[in-house]
């Protein structure tokens, strides 16, 4: 309808029109100025645009599906961050920021040598475009409930866009529309939320709904096999988390934006909180979308082929009747893969930029023209990013494998970082023999592993589902095999 167009297309310009604004009137004329605002932010905005990073189209889409089919063992996430959080603030943070460097994939060099740095930098820049061209189809996703548009299309406008404002901007303008992204997706969340809930009922009808289904029946067992449970996700969200709050590029480039170490502590309450609640209330929306459709599932119904097209699928149905709906629901998709998309292309510029370009060209040279290459790489990595959203498409579910691969990359990089930060008699040589090893070893098994999901192949642990309501008579239940 027209209300959603306006909504939709006005956020998109609000994003265009700041990095527009910090483009051609507050431009950026250093290197340092391009990727920390020259070190002058302040807190809250800092804090909002980290957690609008790590709040992705996956985030919606991935966890309420994920809930929905398999439980809200998600949900422990929550103390993983809060741990995460905790113990790097207090040990490793302090000293990463002290080496002041806008890249922190500089700490290997300055403690191991070039070739762990080299290792680590190659190793994130290639799970960034693959990322990054993951998150970019999310919105494809959504967009496809409400329309007949290609998803190669919406894809390719959600990266020019981000390449443009990134690009023109950098990254103050990235930070000020991480803020307005975020207000986005938390309007989208609060509407979701609310109507959801009045939909069904009552939070209380919900839950007895919830637990009747099994989908707050949590797992405390410590089986390493099982899909996951309370200490599956609260030990292996501790490397997640860890490397997303003390190691990852962008998070650190954020902190070192603020001027104090008291100022990074306060960043880091602040995403802490603000990263527990998006998880909880997206992992809530699952259970309402269970509630709604405990005896009508849309999967089996043959109404979607996936389960991440569960929530996209509920907003268009009850979208009918609330004008505008559909419109704050695709903004906000597409607010958490800007927001996210923006971040990426900024770290990776400083990434590439720090690590494989300015150790092999001369200062002489390269003075005055920092500026122009870290947009340059910007534009490239915006292309390739397009390009790997074609590959996205022949994947299974997004959380699965969205988890896997991000946990490859991030275990063994936090590892890394771990190891150098509080083994004083670690080398280089092992460092390096290390990594490598890692990442063939735990990337193997992590293929093998969605090789098999992607064939239908390992136990289904999702919980029972019905279409005993659904308007076409069929009365088949999934049991969950043991």
């Amino acid at each position: 309808g027209l209300v959603d167009h306006i909504i939709l297309h006005g956020s998109i310009a609000v994003s265009l029109g700041i990095g527009i604004y910090f483009g051609f009137w507050k431009k950026s004329r250093t290197a340092d100025e391009y990727l920390l605002g020259n070190r002058k932010m302040n807190v809250i905005p800092v804090a909002m645009s980290i957690i609008a990073s790590c709040v992705t189209g996956v985030t919606f889409l991935g966890t309420s599906a994920d809930v929905y089919a398999y439980g809200a063992n998600m949900l422990w996430s929550g103390i993983s961050c809060i741990l995460a959080n905790v113990i790097g603030g207090f040990l490793f943070v302090p000293v990463l920021i002290r080496c002041r460097a806008a890249n922190v994939f500089e700490y290997f060099e300055l403690r191991f040598d070039k070739k762990v740095k080299i290792v680590a930098s190659c190793a994130y820049t290639l799970y960034a475009l693959l990322y990054s061209a993951i998150l970019a189809y999310v919105p494809a996703i959504a967009l496809a409930q409400a329309t007949d548009i290609h998803p190669q299309i919406v894809t390719s406008i959600v990266c020019t866009m981000c390449v443009f404002y990134t690009t023109v901007g950098g990254f103050r303008a990235v930070i000020w529309t991480d803020v307005f992204q975020l207000i986005g997706i938390t309007i989208c969340v609060v509407f979701i939320l609310v109507l959801g809930i009045k939909s069904v009922g009552s939070i209380g009808g919900i839950i007895e709904m919830a637990v009747d289904g099994q989908r707050l029946d949590f797992n405390y067992s410590l089986d390493p096999t099982i899909r996951d449970g309370f200490w599956q996700v609260v030990l292996g969200g501790m490397v997640l988390w860890m490397f997303a709050a003390a190691f990852h590029p962008g998070t650190i480039q954020r902190y070192l934006s603020v001027s104090e170490f008291k100022n990074v502590v306060r960043v880091m309450a602040l995403q802490c909180f603000g990263m527990v609640a998006v998880n909880a209330f997206c992992a809530f929306i699952g259970v309402i979308l269970y509630a709604r459709y405990r005896n009508c599932d849309p999967v089996m119904a043959g109404d979607v082929r996936r389960y991440d097209q569960i929530l996209p699928f509920f907003i268009m149905e009850i979208g009918k009747k609330v004008p505008g709906l559909s419109g704050i629901f695709i903004a906000g998709i597409f607010s958490a893969t800007l927001s996210t998309l923006s971040s990426s292309f900024n770290t990776l510029s400083a990434t590439i930029y720090g690590d494989l370009i300015a150790p092999c060209i001369s200062r002489e040279a390269l003075k005055g023209k920092e500026c122009w290459i870290l947009r340059l790489i910007v534009v490239i990595t915006g292309g390739l990013c397009t390009c790997l959203t074609f590959l996205v498409e022949y994947m299974g579910g997004i959380l699965p494998f969205v988890t896997a691969f991000v946990g490859l990359v991030y275990g063994v990089l936090t590892g890394l970082f771990i190891l150098g930060l509080t083994f004083r008699r670690a080398n280089a040589k092992g460092a390096f023999y290390g990594s490598v090893t890692s990442f063939i070893f735990i990337g193997t098994i992590a293929a093998i592993g969605q090789w098999y999901s992607i064939q239908g192949a390992g136990v289904d642990f999702r919980k029972p589902m019905s279409v005993a309501d659904c308007p076409v008579p069929v009365n088949i239940t999934i049991v969950p095999t043991t």
